[in-house]
């Protein structure tokens, strides 16, 4: 499939960018319509949107560049070109979840109950934008003789876009059913930062065009350090709740 879908004004459009921004609008569309539950008033959802989004971008490219520096250095245009791929999705998550951690100290709003809402949407976005991976032929796996692989250059490799795409949608069905009985802010935040990092650890081990640092795949080292650090949270927090449900307002969804 071509990745470009289409020319305008001399500029190819690319179904990458096209499907991540999908993922995007329709993640903010769910997390406003779930806003009331969360006791968050959708446009202040709108608001951080609006700037944490941005900065997740901007983040997955430092990301990217960073652990790419080899290739990008001395190329400023070639660093620029996110419309031709490379966004590091763990840079991404790093950026914007910061951003949005300010934002609501800044807004007074309770950033674990920001948190809550925000993450069923963004593994929806994480769902839909591999297939810009599969589109460009990038983010696959190694050779593989099973029945689903995919065929890149004439190879048949792992569809790791596709493990992963599935995956992240099933995580977001799990996360809303669970958020409707919440044991206390944060929850399904630290769930989402298990749950996605286990799938993530496993399925870049079948990559072949991992990020490495000292010779380790870095979304493996971020992955482990992500489960162990929500785990803790997860632990401390449940055991202050004593067992009560989050107070919530009528749910919208």
């Amino acid at each position: 499939m071509d990745p470009v879908a289409f020319t305008l004004f001399g500029h190819d459009v690319r179904w990458y960018g096209i499907l991540i921004g999908i993922g995007m609008l329709l993640g903010i569309f769910i997390a406003c319509r779930r806003a009331p539950q969360f006791n968050i008033i959708p446009e202040k959802v709108v608001d951080l949107c609006l700037v944490s989004l941005p900065m997740g971008v901007l983040g997955a490219r430092v990301w990217y560049v960073i652990f790419n520096w080899q290739y990008y250095k001395g190329d400023f245009h070639r660093i620029i070109a996110v419309n031709q791929g490379g966004l590091a999705i763990h840079g991404g998550l790093i950026f914007g979840i910061a951003t949005a951690i300010i934002l609501c100290k800044v807004w007074k709003i309770n950033f674990w109950d920001f948190l809550d809402l925000a993450v069923p949407s963004i593994a929806l976005g994480q769902a839909i934008g591999r297939w810009g991976n599969f589109i460009n032929g990038e983010a696959h796996g190694g050779p593989t003789d099973l029945p689903w692989a995919i065929s890149v250059d004439g190879q048949m490799v792992h569809p790791t876009f596709l493990y992963e795409s599935i995956w992240c949608f099933l995580l977001f069905i799990f996360l809303i059913l669970i958020s409707k009985n919440r044991r206390f802010s944060g929850q399904i935040f630290c769930l989402y930062g298990i749950l996605y990092s286990v799938e993530r650890f496993f399925v870049e081990s079948l990559r072949t065009d991992s990020l490495t640092f000292l010779g380790f795949r870095t979304a493996q080292l971020v992955s482990l350090a992500a489960i162990v650090g929500c785990l803790l949270i997860y632990c401390v927090k449940n055991r202050k709740s004593g067992g009560k449900n989050v107070e919530k307002s009528d749910d919208l969804v």
